[in-house]
């Protein structure tokens, strides 16, 4: 289980696109103490789960951050207390401060950076969190390859579907995505230890069949509002009709299943497709976001995933052919992050 906590819904930055609540509430710490004691049961039976399957079972523990508030001594405690850091960062400063501006409205690229790169000087494999709007598309390949540049291993981009992508726009989203491509097949070939979950993700799904059918939403991943009240996920903290709970009562294990059961049935608008079991359709997340429903995927995630599924592929056909190692490695050895990881320390 992933347990969010939402310490507050305060935050320095007013970024356009952000699905957040703003608001001047704060989480108590007896708040968030009772969340993790109320669900300690249920991670005890997922410990023994776990030592059934033989497998180790430890705490990991990650914060988002936009980069503007880090400093060195954040960064060094980080490291002591194994404390993963992502930093969101829409690439070039161009991109990045249309949308991740203060509340005066100036950009914050200048300060995210220079968190960025304190923050990758200590933890090399802290993920890059991009998003990109129609507006910042034309900027999307340049953006990645700037921040593999500084220093960035691991990228995890997210295309905003709840903005609107005209003709125009998903052209320039389109020949981003080409880009990217060829920059990801020289990668490989050069044997840059890059994650670009743009395509490795959906490569997975090639290899693994199943990967992308499941969001888990409210099973691995419950959210605890400021107030105490139990979510399914993350954008779904505020939302009426989607508590799962509250701390002091427990998990309402009969609204937590049905709203999982709703999120896992078939999408209509999905019956035949090729690509079904494979694309993020039932993202619980996506779909509320988008389209307000959990049973509605926006049309324009579909067109996406018709486009880049099938770039992957080809990548992925590409690369085992040539019996790339690196590739090879990645995609089918259960071991090559730690390997990787030991390689580098080396």
């Amino acid at each position: 289980m992933h347990l969010t906590l939402h310490l507050t819904d305060r935050c320095n930055l007013a970024c356009r696109y952000c699905y957040a609540r703003q608001g001047t509430n704060d989480m108590a710490l007896e708040t968030a103490l009772s969340a993790i004691a109320e669900l300690r049961e249920e991670l005890i039976f997922e410990i023994i789960a776990a030592c059934e399957r033989r497998r180790p079972f430890a705490f990991h523990y990650k914060v988002t951050t936009n980069g503007t508030l880090v400093t060195p001594a954040f960064v060094e405690r980080a490291r002591e207390c194994r404390l993963s850091v992502a930093v969101s960062c829409d690439g070039l400063a161009t991109a990045h401060d249309r949308h991740r501006v203060g509340a005066d409205g100036s950009g914050s690229s200048a300060e995210a950076l220079r968190g960025l790169g304190l923050v990758l000087a200590e933890l090399p494999y802290a993920p890059v969190m991009m998003t990109v709007n129609p507006d910042t598309a034309g900027d999307f390949a340049d953006g990645v390859m700037d921040l593999c540049a500084r220093g960035a291993k691991y990228i995890v981009s997210t295309v905003n579907f709840q903005a609107r992508w005209d003709a125009d726009a998903r052209r320039r989203l389109w020949k981003a995505y080409e880009r990217l491509a060829d920059w990801y097949l020289d990668s490989c070939r050069r044997e840059e230890k890059v994650y670009f979950a743009a395509f490795d993700k959906r490569i997975a799904t090639r290899i693994w069949p199943g990967r992308g059918a499941s969001c888990r939403l409210g099973r691995r991943q419950i959210s605890v509002a400021p107030d105490g009240t139990y979510y399914p996920c993350v954008q779904f903290v505020g939302r009426a009709g989607y508590e799962i709970g509250h701390v002091g009562a427990g998990l309402d294990e009969r609204s937590r299943e049905c709203i999982f059961a709703r999120n896992e049935s078939a999408k209509p608008a999905c019956a035949g497709c090729a690509l079904e079991g494979r694309c993020n359709n039932r993202c619980g997340c996506l779909n509320i976001s988008t389209t307000g429903s959990l049973d509605a995927v926006p049309p324009f995630f579909c067109e996406h995933e018709r486009h880049v599924i099938p770039l992957a592929d080809r990548l992925a056909e590409r690369l085992y052919a040539e019996r790339n190692a690196l590739f090879i490695q990645r995609h089918y050895n259960p071991a090559f992050p730690v390997a990787s990881i030991l390689e580098d320390m080396a």
